[in-house]
């Protein structure tokens, strides 16, 4: 079986979606099942990975609302001599997955109907929703009850019926599409399937003194300076406002240096930077986009805890690295972090800075508690390593494919299949 896969996020360096593929185009590599991505780029091109594996760029602009990304249009597969289709025509794949709720939904209706320009196969077509629109629109436009109101109303009529079925990242994530999911006449499913983790390049024997020290240095820090790592996009929608904040409140204890160092970059970058050196001068340190698994190990393994301010965060893939290595994890209680933290192996609180500041102080308060829930955070990100969560999306790849054409009613081995009438 073929999978082929459209995504307006993709990041050639970073981004969770990207992290994903890569996973499931070594696990299709492993299990000799053909996999094609095709990602928008600043050109057109092909890379071959493995004997199975390709990635197809296309030329697109660039997002209008984060230039970081580039994404596709509808002229990328409507007009005649689009490359899509032509990339459709030459793969012949059995299942289309589209990871995208703006430009790329109808591309996904065209499939389904049979009536995309000169293509005239009928793969299953599946919905991958790794966001949340809601949280999105109201992150890079405006937060009102209208706006979430004509939301809804896109995903019932101009998302949801689209694809055959649909797979959410967490149940976080499925919970918008329970309402436009009622009253199609089509029956769909919304499964949810975890993203997942590299619990060999992050693992808790990896820190060393060392690496710390490399660290301290960096930041002029010393015996008494408390290293709290964040690793992420600085967008809008990853509320990391309240970052320096919790530095602010934490900077008057006089026992404790408090660095706080940021891995990642985005459009937020300067003016949180800004932000940062006007209230806690000194104590935040951008390092940039840090490259490869083990440079981000390294980081790992030299920072005391990890704090991750986003409450609408949809799974959170660098949260889960941290429990994976031995890192104390401070997180939002809410969104799809909660597929995986809880109150036995992170510190979960309302995302605030005054009990974010305290979650920090307990645990370093309380080195026997911060042990035990560290070594559960571990066993946690073990049920969730890539290898099995991206063979357990090709699997369910191929149950839906069966279940479209009507060669099973349903998928026993996934129980977390909401069907939706």
């Amino acid at each position: 079986m073929k999978t082929l896969h459209i995504t307006n996020a993709w990041h050639a360096f970073s981004g969770g979606i990207a992290t994903f593929y890569r996973a499931l185009i070594r696990a299709a590599e492993t299990e000799q099942r053909p996999m094609v991505l095709v990602a928008p780029g600043e050109r057109d091109g092909l890379e071959h990975i493995g004997d199975y594996g390709r990635i197809y760029k296309v030329r697109a602009p660039r997002a209008p609302f984060n230039r970081n990304y580039r994404f596709f249009l509808p002229h990328h597969y409507l007009l005649p001599g689009a490359r899509v289709p032509q990339i459709l025509r030459e793969e012949q794949p059995d299942l289309v997955e589209i990871s995208d709720k703006y430009t790329l939904p109808y591309l996904a209706g065209l499939l389904r109907r049979g009536w995309l320009p000169g293509y005239a196969g009928r793969p299953t077509v599946v919905g991958l929703t790794c966001e949340r629109m809601d949280d999105n629109v109201t992150a890079y436009l405006i937060a009102s009850d209208k706006v979430r109101g004509l939301v809804d109303l896109y995903l019932r009529w101009l998302y949801f019926p689209m694809c055959d079925h649909h797979i959410a990242v967490s149940r976080y994530t499925a919970e918008e599409l329970e309402r436009p999911s009622r009253g199609h006449r089509v029956w769909r499913g919304v499964w949810t399937s975890p993203m997942g983790v590299d619990c060999d390049a992050f693992r808790p024997d990896a820190r060393r003194p060392e690496a710390r020290e490399r660290l301290l240095a960096r930041v002029d820090g010393g015996e008494n300076t408390v290293l709290l790592l964040y690793c992420g996009r600085l967008a809008p929608e990853k509320n990391i406002s309240l970052l320096a904040e919790l530095i602010e409140m934490l900077a008057p204890d006089a026992s404790r240096d408090f660095r706080l160092l940021i891995a990642g970059d985005g459009i937020l970058r300067e003016s949180f930077l800004a932000d940062a050196a006007a209230r806690v001068p000194g104590r935040v340190h951008w390092l940039g986009f840090v490259a490869g698994r083990n440079e981000l190990a390294a980081l790992y393994a030299g920072c005391d805890i990890f704090v991750h301010p986003n409450p609408a965060e949809p799974f959170g893939i660098a949260p889960m690295e941290a429990m994976a290595a031995g890192l104390p994890l401070v997180a939002p209680d809410a969104g799809g972090v909660l597929a995986y933290a809880n109150a036995s192996n992170a510190w979960l609180e309302p995302a605030r800075a005054d009990r974010f500041a305290a979650a920090v102080r307990h645990i370093i308060e309380k080195p026997e508690e911060r042990g035990q829930r560290v070594g559960r955070a571990r066993d946690t990100a073990e049920q969730y390593s890539w290898p099995a969560v991206a063979s357990r999306y090709l699997k369910l790849y191929s149950q839906l494919d069966e279940l479209t054409r009507g060669q099973q009613r349903v998928a026993p081995e996934f129980p977390e299949l909401n069907p939706v009438p």
